[in-house]
């Protein structure tokens, strides 16, 4: 089991850290979601294949996908209360 991990979970994370690129540049909500769930198995390959020196990025970025996700969740929802307070405008206020 350990050597299928150390072979084939780069090809996974590969694919993934790629969805992860297109997600961001398309604003897409759940972007740092995913980019927490792939720190887990990048976590899974650094410890099942002993690359020690990639542990310091791993908590980086998790770190950072959480800050991002805590950032764009507070935007949007800065952005629905704005939209919604808009809305709620009086038609006579509008005149």
């Amino acid at each position: 089991m350990r050597e299928l991990l150390v072979v084939w979970l780069p090809w996974l994370l590969s694919a993934i850290t790629i969805t992860l690129t297109l997600l961001a540049g398309n604003k897409h909500p759940l972007t740092w979601l995913l980019g927490l769930a792939s720190q887990a198995l990048w976590l899974l390959w650094i410890c099942v294949s002993a690359t020690w020196g990639l542990l310091p990025m791993n908590i980086a970025l998790a770190i950072i996908y959480a800050r991002n996700h805590l950032k764009w969740r507070r935007e949007l929802r800065a952005e629905t209360n704005s939209l919604s307070a808009s809305k709620q405008t009086a038609p006579e206020d509008r005149e």
